[in-house]
């Protein structure tokens, strides 16, 4: 399942819809991302993310497909918020849920990977010394190479 939002998000209501009495599920692994205070050296006040609607869910559907076809899911879960977010906010909620724990593990952090690489989420930062915007890390193309 793929949402993406402006509001905010309860986990454990999130995660408890996502194995929703389906006992064929031995386990559910998640990762919740947050809004840091720090980017690089500079302090941040916010984060502000936008997206083109359509085309941002349905790239995050491709994506959710990949980890579908790679690992034993029996649920997944992609929460992605958008606008003006401050230190502490929730971003991103990524929760995948299979019969085994090694699958459940492997797809989320797969999607953590993927999603920073590939979502179609553009970011700028709020600092002392003004608005910029979040440029690619080298660091997180590797993490997603790894998959290759």
């Amino acid at each position: 399942m793929i949402r993406v939002q402006r509001e905010d998000f309860d986990t454990g209501k999130e995660l408890e819809r996502l194995s929703g009495g389906d006992h064929t599920i031995g386990g559910v692994a998640s990762f919740i991302g947050l809004v840091r205070d720090m980017g690089g050296p500079n302090q941040i006040s916010a984060l502000t993310l936008e997206h083109y609607p359509g085309m941002t869910e349905k790239k995050l559907v491709e994506i959710e497909a990949e980890a579908n076809r790679r690992w034993p899911l029996a649920a997944s879960l992609i929460v992605h918020r958008y606008g003006r977010l401050e230190p502490g906010d929730r971003i991103v909620l990524v929760a995948t849920a299979s019969p085994h724990r090694e699958a459940a593990l492997a797809a989320c952090h797969f999607l953590i990977d993927w999603l920073k690489t590939d979502a179609p989420f553009w970011k700028s930062e709020e600092t002392p010394q003004g608005e910029r915007w979040v440029e690619a890390r080298a660091d997180d193309d590797m993490a997603k190479d790894r998959w290759r």
